[in-house]
């Protein structure tokens, strides 16, 4: 049987490494509000970059990109707000929402693949 979970956090430290040699600074991992998580909370210059992993082994049921649903979005963006609130440091900076999608061996990062509305 796979271990889901396992699969998930170590696609997530691939993520982190992606992330870190392309410049970005990890702030949180895993960070947790009741109604929502965020996978990755990092900044990329002076932009905030809430960023959501997916990963899919294969296109059978669909790509990584498609699995960030409009549903995972809009708990990102209240995510965001939240975090923002409990962390006024970051109140100047820009947000983004982007998605890490790793798709077999390949990882793609999507800057801005969605906006709060």
């Amino acid at each position: 049987m796979v271990n889901k979970r396992a699969i998930g956090s170590e696609m997530e430290k691939v993520a982190v490494r992606f992330l870190l040699g392309k410049g970005f600074r990890i702030i949180e991992r895993n960070y947790y509000i009741r109604g929502g998580e965020a996978d990755i909370i990092a900044t990329d210059g002076s932009t905030l970059c809430f960023i959501e992993v997916k990963y899919r082994a294969t296109d059978e049921f669909g790509t990584a990109e498609e699995a960030v649903t409009p549903v995972k979005q809009r708990r990102l963006i209240k995510l965001a707000r939240v975090f923002i609130m409990k962390n006024p440091m970051y109140a100047d900076f820009d947000v983004r929402f982007d998605v890490i999608a790793i798709n077999g061996n390949e990882i793609n990062l999507i800057k801005g693949a969605f906006d709060a509305v």
